[in-house]
């Protein structure tokens, strides 16, 4: 039974959830339709927060269907299950009720929908919340909202039962009772730990009939919700057709709803581009290319700056000329129908630093790369070309224009290449000056233009196409012992995290066999791939054998497990990373004693006289015998090593189609750290792949992903920073805290905070535990990521909400 298959592990699951983590991505290229266009064409001026078409009701029609791409199917109807995901969350604030949201700025707010107050009606000796429910709410089936549904749902989510599968319980395990007040719409609340983030519960309620018994809370709300008390109601999840239809819920006692129906369709970011030239949705969420194309639309047929055949990645491309530009004017059409309406998101792109072992340990490594990095120049790349304030963000707690926020990255001080450097000496890395000139070859640096080569992409073509050269033996094609063919440590059962299965062997190498005894098996099934063409010799043999001992040990491990039992699946990986070992210690051997074989995108091939290898390390004697200043014209300087050592950090990215953008930030901060000394080994892993099995698993250096932004950072921000704790099996629990980078003082400043009910003394808290973080150099905020979505122009109050909860009764047409 695995950890999903079993309700502890479902719980594990879901905490390792609480606050998604995203692969910060989206294809954002850079996007003239919408920053470089002329004052005509400009889309109106966006609020930095917000951007969804304000309109008063009277101002809408009444009826019509919303068209809404989202993501997928939602895993689960019920949002407190750990498979519950974005559009879990988009029906629930659509058909059940929120005691509390969120305005623009992320500040709570009583819902009086459901609520005529809500209060802290006593502090001393407990602890008090008293709410009053609006009388009129009450659900589809007719039934009042009462105290009964509160209690049904703190003794399902309070973690006291292990029958309900809950994904978290944060808040309600501070409660000791919860009960009817002085009247049937009065419901008390008395905590037994004070709970600083009290408004953040009871959102959404469900009746009591889901969470009266495990049955309806495990399986009964998982693909239906017969009752909600929202503005709508659920009538149909068709699996089939990958939707669902929301409904006006002809019992809702608010302000009716402008829209009769809400169809929430399941839509690929990579398809949405097609289904708005299409008109087949009319709001989506979607990337920089797509936006541009919609922007490009607008344009007279005959501008320089119009779409061209083949240019973005929706429309039909005709055989002929004539076709195609008819094609592309009926596209255009439609298109013209869509405006881009465009935020910050409330979640922030950072740069992650594996602090459980390796270089990284040590918090002044950590710190020398933190201050190596031009966070302003990171924050240009991204936001700039959408016209989107373009600020570095400083902390970690809050999102920029939320209520309290302060920059607080001075704890850690700014770019500066003299301190960053001090710092590594002061670790006991260091650049020897009489060897810098071989050793910005030989240890991995780039030789002079050798460009982006040297951090595993090649030169030439579109320089957002960030494809990496092939890594060395990862030929396919060769089966064992064929043509003395090798391919470093792949053998044919690997699955699809082997990049090298889709042709794009990437840089990078583990330099470590995982982060402790629980990370070990996702990291033994995790591919491995070596720099190709990328660096010396001397290097990617080291990296082999590397890769044979961590396979070797790997190997130990599992033929432990299977004790003695041949047939079992433990002695089958047992084999596998047996002979997985062997090959990369038998590559690592051909290379040292120069037979190796062909080194895919090297420029050679079987039997061309002599490997290209060796034609690479005698190019590399050649360029480094002639006189050559020790740093390249990049500005990178030798690498720095410590025990002969070069410092090589192994830098995991992402490689879906829709992580270019990621990427090209990747390239710009190992280039950042190219000239501190520090040399990267990009590893390009499939999307699947990338956060379990090397993010949580904490396979990796470094990484880019990112968080949500809260409204209540003090509860659900404590798991993202909570210092890891040894278990009891040896293993290390860290909770969502994936860099494994904390302190004792940065839990206790937590604790303090959510216990904390004056609110500027629990603000201050936030504070100083946000200095502490950022002085621990776990993680690096970069940015805020933007929020691009594609809507029908005669569509208001919907769009880039920002923090905004969304008001589903008030979206509608414009008459």
């Amino acid at each position: 039974m695995t950890d999903h298959d079993h309700p502890s592990g479902r719980r594990a699951a879901g905490r390792r959830r609480r606050c998604a983590a995203f692969i910060a991505a989206g294809a954002l290229l850079p996007l003239p339709g919408l920053s470089g266009c002329s004052s005509e064409e400009r889309e109106a001026s966006v609020s930095a927060s917000q951007d969804i078409a304000p309109a008063p009701r009277g101002e809408l029609k009444n009826g019509g269907t919303l068209r809404w791409a989202v993501d997928a199917m939602p895993g689960t109807l019920n949002a407190f299950q750990s498979d519950a995901d974005a559009t879990t969350t988009r029906i629930t604030g659509a058909v059940l009720p929120s005691m509390f949201t969120l305005d623009a700025n992320g500040r709570p707010q009583r819902n009086a929908d459901y609520l005529d107050a809500a209060d802290v009606s006593a502090r001393d000796p407990k602890q008090v919340v008293t709410y009053k429910i609006n009388p009129k709410a009450r659900w589809s089936d007719g039934s009042a909202i009462t105290a009964a549904d509160f209690i049904a749902q703190w003794n399902a989510l309070r973690g006291k039962n292990n029958a309900f599968w809950t994904a978290r319980n944060a808040g309600y395990d501070r409660i000791g009772k919860v009960e009817q007040g002085a009247g049937a719409h009065e419901v008390k609340v008395t905590f037994a730990r004070p709970c600083a983030d009290w408004r953040s519960l009871f959102t959404p309620l469900y009746p009591k009939g889901v969470m009266g018994s495990p049955d309806a809370f495990n399986d009964g709300a998982r693909e239906q919700l017969t009752v909600g008390a929202g503005p709508f109601l659920v009538e149909k999840r068709d699996t089939e057709e990958g939707r669902v239809v929301l409904v006006r819920n002809p019992k809702w006692w608010g302000d009716r709803a402008k829209l009769k129906k809400i169809v929430l369709e399941s839509l690929p970011g990579d398809k949405r581009a097609a289904a708005l030239a299409d008109g087949s949705v009319d709001v989506a969420a979607v990337d920089q290319l797509a936006a541009k194309r919609v922007a490009s639309a607008r344009r007279p047929a005959g501008s320089a700056a119009s779409r061209k055949p083949g240019d973005g990645n929706a429309g039909p491309q005709g055989d002929g000329a004539k076709a195609d530009a008819k094609a592309v004017a009926a596209e255009n059409a439609v298109l013209r129908g869509y405006t881009i309406r465009k935020a910050l998101e409330p979640a922030y792109t950072q740069l992650a630093l594996n602090g459980a072992s390796g270089p990284l340990a040590d918090d002044r490594v950590r710190r020398a790369v933190a201050r190596a990095l031009d966070r302003q120049a990171l924050a240009d790349t991204v936001l700039k070309p959408l016209d989107l304030p373009s600020r570095p963000l400083g902390n970690h707690l809050l999102m920029a224009g939320q209520g309290g926020y302060e920059d607080h990255s001075d704890a850690l001080g700014g770019q500066d290449t003299g301190a960053a450097q001090a710092l590594l000496a002061d670790a006991g890395w260091k650049s020897d000056a009489g060897d810098r000139q071989q050793a910005g070859q030989n240890a991995g640096a780039p030789a002079p233009g050798a460009g982006r080569a040297a951090y595993g992409y090649t030169d030439g073509g579109d320089p957002s196409d960030d494809r990496y050269d092939g890594g060395p033996y990862g030929d396919e094609s060769a089966e064992d012992g064929s043509g003395g063919q090798d391919r470093g440590g792949y053998d044919d059962g690997a699955d699809d995290r082997n990049p090298a299965r889709s042709g794009r062997g990437p840089a990078g190498a583990s330099s470590r066999g995982g982060h402790g005894a629980d990370a070990r098996p996702a990291a033994a099934e995790a591919p491995l791939s070596f720099t190709g063409a990328v660096g010396s010799e001397v290097q990617q043999a080291a990296l082999l054998r590397q890769s044979a001992a961590f396979y070797k040990q790997a190997a130990a491990g599992e033929k432990d497990e299977a004790h003695g039992d041949t047939g079992s699946a433990a002695y089958a990986k047992y084999k596998r990373y047996k002979k997985r070992a062997a090959r990369a210690l038998g590559a690592a051997e051909r290379i040292e004693t120069g037979q190796a074989p062909h080194l895919p995108g090297s420029g050679g091939h079987p039997g061309s006289g002599g490997h290209p290898g060796a034609r690479h390390v005698a190019a590399e004697r050649s360029a480094a015998a002639a006189p050559q200043p020790a740093d390249d014209r990049a500005g990178r300087i030798a690498v720095v090593k410590k025990n002969g050592k070069p410092l090589t950090l192994r830098f995991v990215v992402p490689d879906g189609a829709g992580s270019v953008q990621l990427r090209t930030v990747g390239r710009r901060i190992s280039e950042m750290l190219g000239k501190i000394g520090v040399q990267t080994s990009v590893q390009r892993v499939s999307d699947a792949s990338y956060f379990q099995d090397h993010i949580a698993s904490g396979d990796y250096d470094l990484a880019l992903y990112s968080w949500p932004g809260t409204a209540y950072p003090a509860t659900d921000a404590r798991p993202i920073y909570a210092k890891p704790q040894p278990a009891p099996d040896g293993s290390l629990t860290v909770e969502q805290n994936y860099t494994r980078v904390g302190t004792d003082h940065i839990d206790q400043l937590f604790d303090q905070a959510s216990s904390e009910l004056d609110e500027g003394a629990a603000r201050t808290l936030v504070e100083q535990a946000d200095a502490r973080i950022w002085a621990a150099a776990g993680s690096i905020p970069l940015y805020q990521r933007p929020e691009l979505v594609a809507t029908k122009k005669t569509l208001a109050n919907v769009g880039a909400f920002g923090f905004a909860t969304p008001r589903f009764q008030d979206i509608g047409y414009t008459k």
